[in-house]
């Protein structure tokens, strides 16, 4: 079971990056999918959340500027970033997420930084 992230790295103010979420062992499509981010110091926090039947729900500082999918065909999910301000930098981790009768699994990715500065 894995998630492997992508796509990260330095932008700057007002720039896009797509990260990528690729997951292998496990059947991606009955899960749910995530973004979270954390700064070091800060709480991790829940960035986008993409149900199994694409509902879609975003951290209200987000709401506008990202936009997550998933591309259950290739194992994937992404998260197009517009309009990136400093305050996104952070890592951001990939999450997969079903609940079970009587428990729950979660799955996590490595993180992949992402940095905006001019």
């Amino acid at each position: 079971v894995q998630l492997v992230e992508s796509g990260g790295g330095l932008v700057q103010p007002g720039g896009s990056l797509r990260l990528s979420c690729a997951a292998s062992g496990f059947t991606f499509s009955t899960y749910a999918a995530s973004w979270y981010r954390q700064d070091p110091g800060k709480q991790r926090e829940l960035v986008a959340r993409i149900t199994r039947d694409g509902t879609t729900d975003y951290l209200a500082t987000v709401k506008g500027r990202f936009t997550i999918s998933r591309d259950n065909a290739e194992n994937s999910a992404y998260l197009q970033m517009n309009g990136l301000k400093p305050e996104d930098t952070a890592v951001y981790y990939c999450n997969a997420e079903r609940v079970f009768p009587g428990r729950r699994v979660n799955c996590w990715g490595q993180g992949t930084l992402v940095t905006v500065s001019s």
